[in-house]
């Protein structure tokens, strides 16, 4: 089958087949249903590799995320290959578990495929490994930790907005011993998490010796031990905030192993507000993140870089805001 054929049942030029399933934002809609429809009749399978060779383009964008059992990421490549698919790209993903030396092959791994774009949605990065892309002329961009630069992008997150919510919510409800859990210290991501939760109590007129921190690594498990640590000083909390929703799952497990009860003893509130979030019982209170928004600017700054005329824009923000629901309550 050959897209001749496809172009003469369709009614339309070789070219504009080629159009619908390269770049269909580029052809009038009834045309590209046209154009599917016939392409499905035919069965017709455009050759890839045959297209790549002779456009010299691959069509297809890096995704790198930190951990793929944590549902927040699966939710971000939804939104992306949604975008990429709608836009006549294919992704490519790699997960690299938090480890560097992951990172490095995920990076080889799409040079190798000749990817054209790499979104580097994850809070650790490599200058070597920025190096190597930039030096391809590979456009990246990154999520809160991308180094300035032409070809480089970054996705910036207002954790800020989305603690100092949860922060204001929990002081209505009238607490004010209000610990907070963060991610991995070395993440810049869960920095900034901790800082804007310190900052946001500081603003409230919280002292210090009234703060409760704990560390944790973003996973179930973690959230469980840390939450355990944080129950057994000498001032517990009567609320938390947690870094990630993993992290508050097993917050309230361990508040559920010590014999008392959430949001009757002890309120928590998540972040990122994943798809989970709203089954948990009783259904968990978040700062949400959106992942659609995160993967539409990503792609869009991967996108003006690919284009003709690059855009001079490098820096998206993404807005955090409070979903109350009922994981927390007035202190008793």
């Amino acid at each position: 089958m050959k897209i001749q054929e496809v172009a003469r049942r369709a009614r339309v030029s070789t070219a504009t087949v080629s159009r619908t399933i390269n770049n269909p934002s580029l052809v009038d809609p009834k045309t590209a249903k046209r154009v599917w429809k016939a392409i499905e009749e035919l069965r017709y399978y455009p050759n890839t590799q045959a297209r790549s060779l002779v456009s010299g383009r691959s069509r297809i964008i890096g995704l790198i995320v930190s951990d793929i059992t944590n549902p927040f990421f699966p939710e971000l490549i939804k939104g992306f290959e949604d975008v990429a698919i709608h836009n006549g790209y294919e992704i490519l993903i790699s997960s690299t578990n938090y480890d560097s030396a992951r990172m490095a092959l995920c990076v080889r791994r799409m040079l190798e495929r000749k990817v054209e774009g790499v979104a580097i949605m994850t809070s650790e990065m490599d200058k070597h490994l920025v190096d190597q892309l930039a030096h391809r002329n590979v456009p990246m961009v990154f999520l809160d930790v991308g180094p300035p630069g032409e070809g480089i992008s970054n996705v910036v997150v207002d954790y800020a907005m989305g603690v100092n919510e949860a922060v204001s919510h929990l002081l209505s409800l009238g607490h004010r011993r209000i610990g907070f859990i963060c991610g991995p210290l070395g993440l810049k991501s869960a920095q900034i998490r901790r800082t804007a939760f310190l900052r946001s109590l500081s603003q409230h007129g919280i002292d210090e010796a009234d703060r409760l921190l704990e560390e944790a690594d973003h996973t179930v498990d973690g959230g469980l031990e840390a939450m355990t640590r944080m129950l057994e000083s000498k001032c517990a909390p009567t609320a938390v905030l947690a870094s990630n929703d993993l992290t508050a799952i097993g917050m309230m497990r361990a508040v559920r192993r010590a014999g008392l009860a959430v949001p009757r003893d002890i309120s928590i509130v998540g972040f990122d507000d994943i798809r989970l979030a709203e089954f948990t019982e009783p259904p968990l209170t978040t700062v949400r993140l959106s992942r659609q928004e995160l993967a539409e600017h990503a792609f869009a700054a991967l996108l003006s870089d690919l284009g003709d005329q690059p855009q001079p824009r490098r820096e998206y923000t993404v807005e955090t805001h409070l979903v109350i629901r009922e994981s927390t309550c007035r202190v008793r």
